[in-house]
């Protein structure tokens, strides 16, 4: 069985030969996380807390996440500032610890799909049953996509598949639950709000507090 898994993601490492996932969780990973970017005065509306106080909660459930991975299944959606770094952070934890982990934007996922069903004679395509078969499945900006009844479909098979199989997902998204409500079909929407912890990041994009701060210095 060990061996079975590691022929897997071994199969499924081969998919970053041209990416760059590991690079970036060098840097952007837990021991690199800080809570500098996040107000701690101006409290929201919807959830009365700060974005500093928000985050906190966040990046526990995150930690979470990462310590039962292999006892519980679950799944998230990130909306939000900071949601790829998020993202990535989980991402390191797990291939560090030996799992197969799948990291794709929207777009490049739903090409993978795209070059499998039309391009089939490409020398570089993904097997798409990765993504069923992986550990975690990471789909990052999901909404950038150009949304149509194919790209509809493969999310929605990809979902449900692996909600069947007990495999964690993690989506990332700008969209608030109502766009992926407007944007995406009532089956898509109905997996997500039901079986995804939803959790929504709040504040100043981090990005443009970064590039401030080092246009000062």
């Amino acid at each position: 069985m060990l061996m079975v898994h590691v022929v897997k993601k071994k199969a499924i490492d081969l998919i970053y030969e041209d990416s760059n996932l590991k690079n970036i969780t060098s840097s952007e990973n837990f021991s690199t996380f800080s809570f500098e970017w996040y107000d701690k005065k101006q409290v929201d509306p919807v959830t009365g807390l700060t974005p500093y106080n928000n985050m906190h909660k966040v990046l526990d459930v995150c930690q979470s996440f990462v310590q039962t991975f292999d006892n519980s299944f679950s799944n998230l959606l990130l909306t939000g500032v900071g949601k790829t770094f998020l993202a990535n952070c989980i991402a390191k934890e797990l291939l560090d610890t030996y799992h197969s982990v799948i990291y794709l934007t929207a777009t490049e996922f739903f090409k993978c799909f795209e070059n499998s069903d039309f391009r089939r004679n490409l020398d570089n395509s993904i097997d798409v049953n990765y993504f069923l078969e992986c550990d975690l499945l990471i789909i990052d900006d999901l909404g950038t996509e150009s949304s149509n009844s194919y790209t509809n479909s493969k999310l929605f098979y990809v979902i449900n598949e692996r909600l069947l199989r007990n495999k964690s997902v993690i989506i990332s998204s700008n969209f608030t639950i109502s766009q992926i409500e407007d944007f995406y079909s009532e089956r898509i929407f109905s997996r997500i709000i039901s079986s995804y912890t939803i959790l929504r990041l709040f504040g100043t994009d981090i990005r443009y507090l970064k590039r401030t701060k080092m246009l000062k210095n």
